[in-house]
């Protein structure tokens, strides 16, 4: 398919750029995730003073805490591995659009730019996950049987 498009890229080029893309994303995720793991009550406590005057709930401002680090270091230890690669780059993509929900009722926008990035870098990876050859799933696939 890639190659139809453009005969001059090497199909391994791509998946090294690719694989290489993943984890990377997935480091950041990753981390993003695990050291907020360790630091849960300032990353709540921070949440809750960005969001003291926004239409959201108290509870829900709580809630949401928990679902960013959990969906975080769920979704970056997956792409890491390149394990269920299509549902958690989807997965990721809607966490995104969760935190561009949030960043926008408070009118962070420079926090708002950065996520349509990170939106766009999985959407990129989705796009192109089937040239990921350095993953789990590609792994698996390749397995005979």
């Amino acid at each position: 398919m890639i190659d139809d498009l453009n005969p001059v890229m090497d199909r391994r080029d791509l998946g090294l750029a690719v694989s290489l893309s993943r984890l990377g994303l997935g480091v950041n995720i990753a981390l993003h995730g695990w050291t907020r793991v360790f630091k849960f009550d300032e990353f709540a406590a921070h949440l809750d003073k960005q969001f003291a005057h926004s239409v959201l709930p108290h509870g829900l401002v709580t809630a949401s805490s928990y679902a960013i680090v959990g969906g975080e270091c769920a979704i970056g230890t997956l792409l890491i591995a390149g394990l269920a690669l299509r549902p958690t780059l989807a997965a990721g993509i809607w966490l995104m659009i969760a935190l561009l929900f949030g960043t926008c009722l408070i009118q962070d926008w420079s926090a708002a730019g950065d996520q349509l990035i990170y939106l766009g870098f999985y959407a990129v990876l989705l796009a192109l996950r089937r040239s990921d050859l350095w993953s789990l799933d590609a792994l698996i696939a390749r397995r005979p049987g």
